[in-house]
């Protein structure tokens, strides 16, 4: 069987929409987002995955009844929810065995942000995929703090979800905290990989030359790079998880995308990263980014 593909990136990197052009590749089967990575079985995830954060465990609720019943009916996830009730004590290893079974010969490709939290999640997900791949995204931090911070606003009312302690003149959970923690999260496990194994790419880079990055990121991963190849990884719309799902397991993927899954050529084009230097505009302070996010951005090749 073909060793996974995963996507690590702190949230609002453009997760949802590159994973969604990846998935749609002939030799790639697309996942929503699983939340897998931070416990050891399908129990576990069941009992951590509720009340604020209970729309996290939507993503594997759709992909089990699309997998078991070509549809993700209300009706369907309900029975997909007894499946996994039934089956709590497997490990998170079964789980992906058992998906992996039913999409064939096809590459699993999964993002889950909250995977990156915690870079013990990524390492328990490299002892059950020693040789997976890993797809290092990149987006400015002020453009992904803008972004959190919106998304807060309009679906977690400000912030709610998630907790986090609040520092003196800063919002919990502050994106630049979290943008930083992530990506040094990410830093840190990827230096144990064996070279190759993971690729970093600017998302707006992507985003700004989709065909000629997505071909270089298939003749990374050894598959298909041809114009054909190329065209279906377009159309991210076209995959059975870019919409909504039903009342119960509504979504698995970032809600705007979810909403407009299309690749907007246009709508990216008016998107632009300010100075590091700026002053936060989600803050109330005026205050700048830390030296240490400073320097990582930098790293990055962000200015």
């Amino acid at each position: 069987m073909p060793e996974p593909l995963f996507i690590i990136a702190p949230p609002r990197s453009y997760t949802s929409l590159i994973g969604g052009m990846i998935g749609q590749h002939p030799q790639i089967y697309g996942l929503p987002e699983l939340n897998l990575a931070h416990t050891e079985t399908l129990g576990g995830v069941m009992a951590t995955l509720k009340g604020p954060i209970a729309p996290l465990i939507a993503g594997i609720l759709r992909l089990l009844a699309e997998l078991h019943e070509g549809e993700q009916t209300e009706d369907a996830v309900v029975r997909a929810r007894a499946w996994m009730m039934k089956r709590a004590h497997w490990t998170v290893d079964r789980v992906f065995q058992h998906i992996q079974e039913q999409v064939g010969d096809r590459i699993l490709l999964e993002k889950s942000p909250m995977t990156v939290m915690n870079v013990e999640h990524m390492r328990r997900r490299h002892r059950i995929f020693p040789r997976a791949s890993y797809l290092h995204l990149t987006r400015h931090p002020v453009t992904t703090g803008t972004s959190l911070m919106s998304l807060r606003e309009t679906m977690f009312a400000g912030g709610a979800v998630g907790g986090g302690e609040a520092a003196p003149g800063r919002p919990a959970r502050d994106p630049e905290n979290q943008w930083r923690a992530c990506h040094e999260n990410i830093e840190a496990f990827t230096a144990e990989l064996e070279p190759g194994q993971c690729l970093r790419v600017k998302a707006e880079l992507l985003l700004s030359d989709p065909e000629g990055y997505l071909a270089q990121i298939c003749d990374w991963l050894g598959i298909d790079s041809s114009p054909e190849a190329i065209e279906a990884m377009m159309h991210p719309e076209t995959s059975p998880f870019a919409c909504l799902g039903p009342p119960s397991a509504k979504f698995g993927n970032d809600p705007n995308y979810l909403k407009n899954p299309a690749l907007d050529r246009e709508r990216i084009k008016k998107v632009k990263a300010p100075p590091l230097d700026t002053p936060i505009t989600w803050r109330s302070d005026g205050s700048h980014f830390a030296p240490a996010t400073m320097k990582l951005a930098r790293q990055f090749g962000y200015g």
